[in-house]
């Protein structure tokens, strides 16, 4: 073997230090760089929390939410995103807390080797996303989801080729609680066909209605798109057919919540990798095809609140052996199986409301042994509910099954030993009978009963109260008796046939409650001072039609819940647990009539004591719950005056205090209620002059009847010397109009006649040369008018000769 020269080796060893050396220089001087650049990075944000109060010293890759590659130390992954985006307000009791806000800087794209970048729920609020995003090539994943961004989406991100996920959605959930919200649009979306490498989109919030149809041709040239998410972007019109279907690696559609009026798209049929399919909330029409039932990789199929019709058959369930999620519901299906047929699929939640499924209860059901959610309300189902029914699903927690003719006694099972995770349990609006068996008590996980509108009779049983985490009990308009259980958040016995004294344990028991509706039994005694005291939650109190004595407790101003302006949006009332399944109902009587409040109840704030026998004085208190939009305390024995503050009653659209003994005059403050829609203050003994001035000339004259000492408009009884003030108030206008006028006229001729005299008089007196001038031109004027009567004079006396 031939040795290699040793002058050749110390050459390689000299060489082999220097690229070392220059490498290592190289090396340090990026590092040094990177450091910079995430420095300058946090010098822009806001950081309340210090989320970032790891970013010091040299080594940054040991910094939180920063990752480095192996070996280089060049930062490939920046993770901001907000860690508790959610549940934020209980962990610190400020929704905002750990959002980074301020300033993105152009700093990043010195990270050219940056690859992740999450800077997802933060507050950038009300600005657009940089343009310099489209400058950092390498990025493979992009999230700015829920930032705050607004104003149009950078073309140039077209530029990020490698980019395979991308997101700027917006949740409307979570940036409704703040005061901003996100308002990102795309005016021409060609520039994602520049997105080879996408797997992921999702934009939801993000307003593409300039958009049009253009986002079907665009988004099926992204070869190896697996997911979409467009919902609640202003879409609307058709879903048009691409030319040629090239979306075949799309596992995942969601355009729910736009405004499609279409067919449903049957290219979407040639997708036979979907997994999820959302078209919900949309105005689709039609049939479905047959052939859907060929996706046997289908696991989640919504189509749910469209208006799609015609008959399901077996053939549509066919392959679709996966499915997990079957949302149907507001549409006008019917479904039409044999009484034999076994499902295909284990469904963990079913959703057909308001498809035709009756009479019978279907006899597919129990194959269903992985159920959580059950909704068949206004399904047509007329049959009583089999035994069998509570035994379906060791996992039930949701059961809907309110809106059909459902008939029969509950059954005295044990419910709970089959279903023990059962939440939400609606059985409303149907036909049931008898009484509630005391097995409902087993059922301890409940949190939402609603028996109202059936026929149920007897009493409410006490082992009610075993269900520790009820929050809505409604057992309204149906023919209880008895005492009340302790529970929960509403509720609703109304319609019934309970007595008693209202217990003075539901002020303090229902620390949460929010409705308090006992309309129409046969409770007696006072109302207890203590009651309103701890129901600081309340929005709702409703004790109409009962037997109620006494006083009006002062207490009600410690209701504190209806104190507060109330923002006019509509909002749900329950956002824990199950709850939010709920659908109150409330019978309001206003405006002369009988309303039902259920998607607005959240608008509603209201305290009705109506048709009860209490007495005393009108509370004034009460004219300092700021937020109340109906009051009602007809027809009881109030006496007094109604206090000038009513005025403070902003928001009240409703105020009825007919048939009681009220007195004295009406408050002219009342003119400046500017939402007031009802006034009904007849049968009672005010007096004087009706203030029909402002608002209060809206209402006519049956507000008024039957107060026979009050008069004026809009009263056909004038009040006395009535005419008499007419009278002098036209003479006074007469006067004060047309002496005005006449003043100013003739002291207008005075000084017009002053300033032509005295004016040439000031100016002759003041100037000396100017008056001899003046007085010259006056004497040869007049020379010249007597020159020429001579001469006129003396042809004439000629003429005569």
């Amino acid at each position: 073997m031939e040795r290699i020269p040793v002058f050749i080796l110390v050459i390689l060893y000299f060489i082999s230090i220097e690229i070392a050396c220059n490498g290592h220089t190289h090396i340090n001087n990026n590092v040094q760089s990177e450091q910079n650049a995430l420095i300058d990075i946090k010098s822009g944000l806001t950081d309340p929390n210090n989320r970032l109060s790891s970013w010091k010293g040299s080594n940054y890759c040991y910094w939180q939410w920063i990752g480095c590659e192996n070996g280089t130390g060049f930062v490939v992954s920046i993770d901001l995103r907000n860690p508790y985006p959610y549940s934020l307000e209980n962990v610190y009791g400020n929704q905002s807390y750990m959002n980074l806000s301020g300033i993105i800087s152009p700093s990043l794209i010195k990270l050219k080797y940056l690859k992740y970048l999450d800077l997802s729920f933060n507050s950038f609020k009300a600005i657009p996303i940089p343009q310099f995003f489209g400058s950092m090539k390498n990025l493979i994943y992009l999230n700015l989801s829920n930032c705050g961004f607004i104003g149009a989406i950078p073309s140039n991100l077209g530029n990020l080729s490698n980019l395979q996920y991308l997101d700027f959605s917006s949740d409307y959930t979570y940036y409704n609680k703040f005061e901003y919200s996100n308002d990102l649009f795309i005016e021409n979306i060609e520039w994602m066909t520049s997105l080879v490498s996408l797997k992921h989109l999702g934009a939801n919030y993000v307003n593409l209605s300039m958009v049009g149809s253009q986002w079907v041709e665009v988004l099926n040239k992204l070869p190896i798109l697996t997911e979409l998410h467009l919902d609640h972007c202003s879409l609307f019109g058709s879903i048009p057919s691409p030319s040629s279907v090239k979306l075949t690696s799309l596992v995942v559609i969601s355009i729910s919540y736009n405004i499609f009026n279409s067919i449903f798209p049957d290219w979407l049929l040639n997708v036979s990798s979907l997994v999820s399919i959302d078209i919900s909330r949309n105005d689709l029409y039609g049939s479905i095809p047959s052939v859907i039932g060929n996706f046997c990789n289908l696991k989640y199929l919504d189509l749910s609140c469209n208006r799609l019709s015609g008959t399901l058959t077996e053939q549509q369930f066919w392959k679709l052996s996966n499915l997990e999620y079957l949302y149907i519901d507001s549409n006008s299906f019917r479904l039409d199986v044999s009484s034999n047929w076994t499902p295909p699929f284990q469904l963990k939640y079913l959703s057909m409301g308001s498809c035709h499924i009756g009479p019978a209860f279907p006899a597919w059901l129990p194959s269903q042994k992985y159920l959580i959610y059950l909704d068949l309300s206004n399904a047509s189902i007329s049959s009583s509910i089999p035994n069998w029914f509570w035994n379906i699903s060791f996992n039930l927690e949701y059961v809907i099954l309110s809106h059909n003719q459902l008939q029969g006694h509950l059954p005295n099972l044990n419910i709970g030993e089959f279903s023990p995770n059962l939440h939400f349990l609606s059985l409303s609006r149907n036909l049931i009978t008898g009484t509630i068996p005391n097995s409902i008590g087993c059922l301890s996980s409940l949190e939402v009963i609603d028996f109202s509108s059936n026929n149920l009779i007897g009493s409410i049983p006490s082992t009610i109260n075993n269900c520790s985490h009820l929050m809505v009990l409604d057992l309204g308009n149906n023919s209880l008796s008895g005492r009340i259980p302790k529970s929960l958040d509403v509720l609703d016995l109304s319609y019934n046939n309970l007595s008693g004294q209202i217990p003075a344990w539901i002020g303090t028991t229902f620390a949460n409650l929010v409705i308090l509706n006992l309309r129409l039994n046969m409770f007696f005694g006072r109302l207890l001072p203590s009651l309103p005291s701890n129901l600081s939650s309340l929005h709702v109190l409703d004790l109409a039609q009962n037997n109620m004595t006494g006083e009006i407790p002062v207490t009600l101003v410690e209701l504190k819940a209806m104190t507060q302006d109330r923002d006019m949006g509509i909002y749900s009332l329950y956002e824990n647990g199950s709850s939010y399944k709920y659908e109150e109902r409330l019978i309001v009587t206003t405006k002369g009539l009988i309303l039902e409040y259920t998607r607005a109840l959240s608008l509603v704030v209201s305290i009705d004591l109506s048709d009860n026998n209490l007495s005393g004085e009108f509370p004034k208190g009460m004219t300092k719950l700021f937020g109340l939009v109906f009051l009602n305390l007809s027809m009881n024995h109030i006496i007094g005056q109604i206090p000038e503050s009513i005025s403070k009653l902003r928001q009240l659209s409703s105020l009825d205090l007919s048939s009681n003994n009220l007195f004295g005059s009406i408050p002219p403050s009342m003119s400046s209620l500017s939402f007031l829609g009802y006034l009904n203050l007849s049968n009672n003994n005010f007096s004087g002059k009706i203030p029909f001035i402002g608002h209060m000339s809206t209402f006519t004259d049956s507000a008024f009847t039957r107060n026979p000492n009050l008069c004026g408009a809009p009263l056909v009884i004038k009040c006395q010397n009535e005419d008499l003030d007419k009278r002098q108030s036209a003479f006074v206008e007469d006067k004060i109009d047309g002496g005005y006028v006449d003043q100013w006229f003739y002291l207008s001729i005075g000084l017009g006649f002053a300033m032509g005299i005295l004016s040439p008089y000031f100016v002759l007196a003041v100037k000396r040369s100017w008056c001899d001038a003046y007085f010259d031109f006056v004497d040869k004027i007049v020379k010249w008018l007597i020159f020429r009567r001579r001469v006129t004079y003396a042809r004439n006396h000629a003429q005569r000769q």
